[in-house]
């Protein structure tokens, strides 16, 4: 008998002397499994390694990801595709590699789907058959359901490491430069409202965690998300709000919109916006320009540029508003840009800092500060694997609204002896 015949002999007879009717506690779980193992007949004798491997291996199909769980375990793993119980796929230093393993049958998958959404009142049916929710590490799950997936049972798991990546670290690995990230501290500190934008996948809530350690401990953080996943750990005072969907009578919903609204009425210094996709825009902006300063957020788009036109569109889902108006809300609100990318060689970086100054005409005009400038090859290599070389670097531009740094005491007011 191989080793997955006797795991499989092993789940069957753990759960069969399980009564689900009852809470079992891991300890007492991980007893019995021992139990079981320790108890195979000696005609099937197995080394002690392998012995642990398979408590660890039922454990996991139990409690843990099943199969999944070697590949959540393991820290250089981001990112976990299940296009159906046979079909899984992983990242791995910006790469995708296909999964040896997989489920004996689809409703095993679907028994996990379930552990995993229950565990966050979350609710995955044929009526509702797409929902977003979040490991106990924080790592973010987004799972599809038949009939809407064809292949069967999906699910995507974008994995976070369980302690947060901090800025120092990003210019350790190139990320960001040391310069630019130094301006983003000052504004930071200083209050600016900043926006950060990118692609699927390109780092937009690893940067927007990294930005978050630099806002001052005393004060108080209202954080606002789908799926919670920032971690925010130096300030004391914070508090997490996460959206909740429709019930199965399709009452209840509770959106992004909702608890912007509700934050303003709980005293925060600042409102943290996981992402923003849709008419909650406006309240976000709103919020900014009422004296919320030191807000910050994430939205998809391709640059710098584009995200100011979805975040027009964006709030024209939520209010019937002239284009010019939303223009001055949106240039009145936002102080800076940061623009991410995932790059060709599975890199993550900052391509671009601008700073939103003003309407020109009847254009938000924005100035960059910051470019990301790729140095040439030069070898004949020039496989779309091969690390990307070059440097974000400033544009000569200097950032031209200064006020609230001096509000905050970071820099000196001009010297006006001598004007008239």
């Amino acid at each position: 008998m191989d080793e997955e015949a006797i795991f499989r002999r092993l789940r069957q007879e753990v759960g069969s002397s399980i009564d689900y009717s009852q809470s079992l506690s891991d300890e007492l779980l991980m007893k019995r499994i021992e139990e079981a193992v320790f108890a195979l007949p000696q005609e099937l004798p197995l080394h002690f390694r392998k012995k642990n491997r398979l408590i660890r291996k039922v454990f996991s199909s139990f409690r843990g990801l099943d199969i999944l769980q070697p590949l959540l375990d393991d820290p250089a793993v981001t990112e976990i595709m299940v296009n159906s119980h046979t079909e899984i796929f992983y990242e791995q230093d910006g790469r995708i590699h296909p999964f040896t393993g997989g489920f004996d049958e689809p409703a095993r998958l679907e028994d996990m789907i379930q552990s995993i959404v229950s565990k966050v009142n979350r609710t995955v049916n044929e009526s509702q058959p797409i929902v977003d929710a979040r490991l106990p590490d924080g790592s973010r799950v987004h799972v599809v359901l038949p009939p809407v997936a064809l292949k069967g049972p999906t699910l995507t798991i974008r994995k976070f490491p369980s302690r947060p990546l901090t800025m120092e670290e990003l210019v350790n690995r190139a990320s960001i430069s040391a310069e630019a990230a130094d301006l983003l501290r000052l504004a930071v500190q200083a209050k600016y409202n900043i926006f950060i934008s990118g692609g699927t996948g390109s780092g937009k809530t690893t940067f927007l965690n990294a930005l978050s350690g630099w806002i001052p401990k005393d004060e108080r953080i209202i954080t606002i998300e789908d799926s919670a996943e920032l971690q925010i750990r130096q300030v004391e005072n914070l508090v997490s709000l996460e959206t909740r969907n429709a019930n199965t009578e399709g009452k209840g919903q509770i959106g992004i919109r909702d608890l912007i609204r509700a934050s303003l009425r709980m005293r925060p210094n600042r409102i943290i916006v996981g992402e923003v996709r849709g008419g909650e825009a406006l309240e976000m902006l709103q919020a900014m320009n009422t004296g919320h300063d030191g807000s910050l957020s994430t939205g998809h788009s391709n640059s710098s540029k584009d995200m100011l036109s979805r975040l027009e569109t964006m709030v024209l889902m939520g209010a019937s508003l002239p284009v010019q108006v939303i223009r001055s809300q949106i240039a009145s609100a936002l102080d800076l840009l940061v623009h991410l990318s995932r790059m060709r060689d599975g890199s993550r970086r900052v391509v671009e800092i601008s700073e939103v100054v003003g309407i020109e005409g009847e254009n938000i005009e924005t100035v960059p500060l910051f470019l990301f400038q790729e140095s040439p090859c030069t070898d004949a290599d020039s496989s779309i694997h091969k690390k990307i070389q070059g440097a974000l670097c400033p544009t000569g531009h200097v950032l031209a609204n200064r006020q609230k740094l001096r509000d905050s005491g970071l820099e000196a007011p001009p010297d006006r002896r001598g004007t008239a």
